[in-house]
């Protein structure tokens, strides 16, 4: 039973928002505006396929985009350069199988390479232990706490370093490999960014 990732196709949007209103309260919901939204400008929007099936997606973004998030805004009043994971949904049936792993070990792979850390968030109310469990398992430590005013859910604010980022950012000076799991999505204008000091 293999798990595949990659970027999600755009025939795949409506496949991707029925699976994040399914999720339940750990995740707010969307519309198709906003999946569309996604689709057309953040810098890694990747599914994960059981089998073929649609198991999964991550969304994610760097510090420096135009994203509408109090909670995304928070890290960045706080820190200058991270790559911020807006969601992560994985099928109920699939929960528990690798989907969420295999998810962000291939986010780590993409961000190591262009920020010093990782960003996310957990809702702490409604029983998300295994959320948080899981997170720290990855290495994600809590920093701070955030009530989210739309909604008036408290998150914890996680963050990770990515130790590969400095030796990264030295040795190639932002001139990456031209290599297929190195690239940026490939219908989005911005190149790939390795700047910074690693903040």
């Amino acid at each position: 039973m293999s798990i595949v990732v990659r970027d999600v196709h755009e025939h795949e949007l409506d496949s991707v928002l029925a699976l994040n209103n399914a999720a339940g309260p750990a995740i707010l919901p969307l519309d198709a505006a906003r999946v569309r939204r996604f689709f057309d400008t953040a810098e890694y929007f990747r599914v994960a396929l059981r089998d073929g099936t649609l198991a999964g997606f991550m969304i994610g973004v760097g510090s420096r985009s135009v994203h509408e998030s109090s909670n995304f805004n928070w890290f960045r009043d706080r820190h200058a350069d991270f790559f911020y994971i807006d969601r992560i949904v994985v099928a109920s049936r699939r929960r528990g199988g690798g989907v969420g792993r295999a998810l962000y070990a291939d986010a780590q792979s993409y961000a190591e390479l262009r920020y010093p850390q990782m960003a996310c968030e957990v809702f702490l109310e409604g029983g998300h232990d295994p959320a948080l469990l899981f997170h720290g398992s990855f290495g994600f430590r809590e920093i701070g706490q955030h009530v989210m005013p739309d909604v008036n859910v408290r998150a914890a604010m996680l963050m990770k370093p990515l130790c590969s980022y400095a030796w990264v950012r030295d040795t190639y000076a932002g001139n990456l490999p031209d290599a297929p799991w190195v690239r940026t999505r490939a219908h989005l204008a911005h190149p790939t960014r390795l700047t910074g000091t690693g903040r």
